[in-house]
């Protein structure tokens, strides 16, 4: 058995995989909230006692974890949550090991090469050069970026915290939104825009003067809102905000894929995107991701896929769990 968890600021969903023949099935899974539990061990204790009459009799060979956080000598200090992931000491309290910590982009990318045709959306097929890099990233709470490399057997993924990194404006009314934020922000990265809090930023920029109820409610999300509303085209505001946003987000993918000469895919995961697929696949993304002036052939070969499995940091993370013991 390989016990797996995808570890989030609201929710974590903990896993327990049984493997045949090299590929792994969940025999059991849970999903808890993750202020619900002072400290992670505890939430993990909890799953294993709901847990135990899946495991018949067998004991559990390895665990791993991504969470949203920097793995730093096997710890980790959860994002938006006070809790530090120890592998040591899970391991001890589990009687578990070995305990493999990643972080849940990182544990996305190691899903890649497992997940089946129909979890993805292909925005463009492109042509793909084996051995070559790929590039990930994620846009929901904030903006996760990450590079995967062949080292010869299989991909390996790189952290990075490129998601902080300077918005790169492209376009004339993308520099008005650059000097709009910096009245308000000392630093303006990509995250600050291409995450959920992004939205309402962008509306105002684009109709200061145009509001909705929900922005009065100070512990509302206006996210799901304007998206909706932009979805559905029954707020002309709502449709310019997202049409810039997916516009904006398709420019940040290019740039990492020319950082990384990721000629080997493009891969765009989290929420947001599954959440906005019609406006994913209209072109805007695309469009934005190859306008590289003298790059745009190179670019345009570049394959380019949503991850639609919301489960793939949890199915990630029992793999690399599972390739430390086999």
């Amino acid at each position: 058995m390989i016990l797996a968890g995808d570890v989030g600021g609201t929710k974590c969903n903990l896993a327990l995989f049984t493997e045949d023949s090299g590929k792994l099935e969940v025999v059991y899974r849970q999903r808890f909230p993750s202020k619900g539990f002072a400290q992670f061990d505890l939430l993990v204790k909890e799953f294993a006692r709901q847990a135990e009459p899946y495991l018949r009799h067998e004991k559990v060979r390895a665990a791993g974890f991504g969470v949203a956080g920097p793995v730093i000598n096997n710890r980790i200090h959860a994002t938006n949550l006070p809790w530090v992931v120890d592998a040591e000491h899970l391991s001890q309290e589990l009687d578990v090991k070995p305990i493999v910590l990643i972080n849940d982009l990182g544990a996305t990318g190691h899903s890649l090469e497992h997940l089946p045709p129909e979890d993805f959306c292909v925005l463009n097929e492109g042509s793909p050069m084996p051995g070559a890099s790929r590039a990930l990233l994620a846009a929901g709470t904030g903006l996760g970026e990450s590079i995967l490399f062949w080292d010869g057997t299989r991909y390996k993924v790189v952290p990075s915290e490129g998601g902080h990194s300077d918005f790169a404006p492209h376009t004339e009314r993308q520099i008005d939104l650059l000097r709009f934020m910096l009245r308000r922000y000392p630093q303006v990265s990509g995250e600050l825009i291409l995450s959920g809090r992004g939205f309402r930023t962008l509306h105002e920029f684009i109709a200061p003067n145009v509001k909705h109820p929900i922005f009065d409610d100070p512990d509302a999300d206006p996210a799901p809102f304007i998206t909706k509303s932009g979805l559905d085209r029954s707020c002309p505001v709502c449709v310019d905000t997202l049409d810039l946003w997916t516009a904006v987000y398709g420019g940040e993918a290019g740039n990492l894929a020319l950082k990384v000469m990721a000629l080997n895919g493009v891969y765009v995961a989290g929420g947001i995107a599954v959440k906005i697929l019609e406006k994913m696949k209209d072109g805007t993304f695309f469009n934005a991701f190859k306008d590289k002036w003298q790059f745009t052939e190179v670019m345009a070969k570049i394959p380019v896929s949503i991850v639609l499995n919301e489960s793939a940091p949890l199915i990630g993370a029992a793999y690399e769990a599972y390739a430390a013991v086999k």
